[in-house]
């Protein structure tokens, strides 16, 4: 893979990116105003009738469901060992092209973890003790010391914790039948307030802000208030959706967007994302459940909502490390990562495997991103299409097999014996 594109280490957003001349380029500085809002967007332009009950799905649709959890997991291990790799260069001494899940260096290159505030959101000190005491207990040291890897510790092929809560998701929603956000929010509060439920180190600023009002006595439907601006439109706010929208499957897209929304209203205050979070809900929705045609409504989306042509911006042939950190950009702002995901999406529409070792190989937020990505991917295709060694070689796969079985069956009756 060509480098020569890449000639910084850290992200620059594609907004401002405009020493390409890519036929995407000439507008982009406005083509988000129709997502800053919640609530605002429409759904892509497929006809379907509503359906207010639950129904049985189709093997097909049955396959692609499975497909999308799965493909949370496998895109974000991954990515776990170069998380946050923002020069590319770097990314390839340490790893070469990554093929197949791997362990963490010892030493991050790029970890800004050691500035990151321990008792609240974004940058600061590590005087506070949301981190250690009450969240990620016993990871505190780790926040003080430079260059230490985000995920430091972990093993080939573990989930990052954003990852591991969505498992959380999956859980309960299996064992109550149903989606109710106050049960997945108790459950999200015991696994992140108990003691070795993880082996993770960082956490993103959206739990710490989140455990900083929960420690204060604040309900806990009301402790993701006043994040708005504290670096909570990012795409991690994608990660524990995916469940929620599966779980929603013959009720109708407006239905999944309900619940996915309050679901994302638990932990992340954003209009910003917000918007952005409707165009990934229908996306997925009518992946799975309807089999529509992924690189249609990706050019859907991606043409009337970000005034972007990804058919045009594919056949220019730029590298995808151009493309990521050059045109869109490859932070964790949704801005930047919602375009990056969607141009891999549609360029490797016809191959899980390419998209998301392509996601884990240009760095950056390749983690949260890969996760709604392998999500996208995942039901796009059907877990049929996902390679073997990918599932096989993640960590904890046995008890990830149990968990999306147990989903399944407690969704979907019919095909508890499958």
């Amino acid at each position: 893979m060509q480098n020569s594109f890449v000639t910084r280490s850290s992200p620059r957003s594609w907004r401002q990116a405009g020493q390409l001349k890519s036929p995407t380029s000439q507008s982009l500085n406005f083509a988000f105003a129709s997502v800053t809002q919640p609530r605002t967007v429409k759904s892509l332009a497929i006809s379907t009738p509503e359906i207010s009950a639950m129904t049985n799905l189709t093997p097909a649709a049955l396959d692609r469901l499975r497909g999308c959890l799965w493909g949370v997991f496998i895109a974000d291990a991954l990515s776990m060992p170069v998380h946050w790799y923002y020069d590319t260069n770097v990314l390839q001494r340490d790893f070469g092209y990554i093929t197949d899940y791997q362990a963490p260096k010892v030493r991050h290159p790029g970890s800004i973890m050691s500035v990151s505030n321990t008792g609240g959101h974004g940058r600061g000190d590590q005087s506070g003790k949301i981190i250690g005491d009450v969240i990620n207990h016993g990871k505190h040291p780790f926040w003080g010391k430079p260059g230490v890897h985000y995920h430091q510790g972990m093993k080939a092929g573990e989930n990052t914790l954003n990852a591991l809560c969505s498992r959380v998701v999956i859980r309960d929603i299996a064992a109550r039948g149903s989606y109710d956000s106050n049960s997945v929010l108790s459950a999200y509060i015991k696994f992140m307030t108990t003691p070795g439920s993880h082996n993770d180190t960082y956490a993103e600023s959206f739990h710490r802000d989140f455990f900083g009002n929960w420690v204060k006595g604040v309900p806990p439907e009301q402790c993701s208030r006043g994040t708005e601006g504290h670096n909570t439109a990012q795409i991690g706010g994608f990660v524990m959706l995916p469940p929620v929208i599966m779980s929603q499957l013959g009720k109708g897209v407006e239905v999944a967007k309900q619940q996915a929304m309050k679901q994302l209203t638990m932990t992340h205050e954003s209009k910003k994302l917000a918007g952005f979070t409707e165009l990934y809900i229908d996306l997925l929705y009518r992946l799975a459940f309807e089999g529509v045609e992924l690189q249609p409504a990706l050019s859907a989306v991606a043409q009337k909502h970000l005034n972007v042509d990804l058919k045009k911006l594919v056949d220019s042939n730029y590298d995808d490390i151009r493309v990521v950190h050059s045109v869109f950009g490859s932070a964790c702002y949704i801005e930047d990562s919602f375009p990056s995901m969607l141009y891999m999406a549609y360029k490797y529409a016809d191959s899980f495997e390419k998209a998301v070792l392509t996601n884990t190989n240009v760095g950056g937020e390749n983690c949260h991103r890969g996760a709604a990505l392998g999500a996208l991917m995942g039901a796009a295709l059907g877990e049929s299409k996902i390679p073997t060694r990918f599932i096989e070689g993640l960590h904890d796969k046995e008890n990830i097999k149990k968990e999306i079985d147990s989903f399944v069956a407690a969704l979907f009756p019919t095909f508890k014996e499958l």
